[in-house]
């Protein structure tokens, strides 16, 4: 399974470690990664996604079929 964002396709971003001494390494910022259930009232039932903290937030103000038609995904498959 990828590290992406079910709804708002958020994935991890590259970045620097930067030591004291201003050696700099490559390193991964991760995405905010959650497993939750939604209650999906149209089709009377729980749907298991992998989203971010912040479209949890999101969620909650828009409701789940709106960001689903934005993402283009079909809530059916999962």
């Amino acid at each position: 399974m990828s590290r992406r964002c079910d709804l708002t396709d958020k994935k991890a971003n590259n970045a620097f470690a930067v030591s004291h001494s201003h050696r700099r390494t490559k390193r991964l910022q991760h995405a905010n990664l959650q497993d939750k259930r939604v209650w999906w009232p149209t089709g009377k039932r729980f749907v298991k996604l992998r989203i971010s903290a912040k479209a949890i937030k999101t969620l909650e103000k828009k409701g789940l079929e709106a960001m689903a038609r934005e993402a283009g995904i079909n809530l059916n498959n999962y």
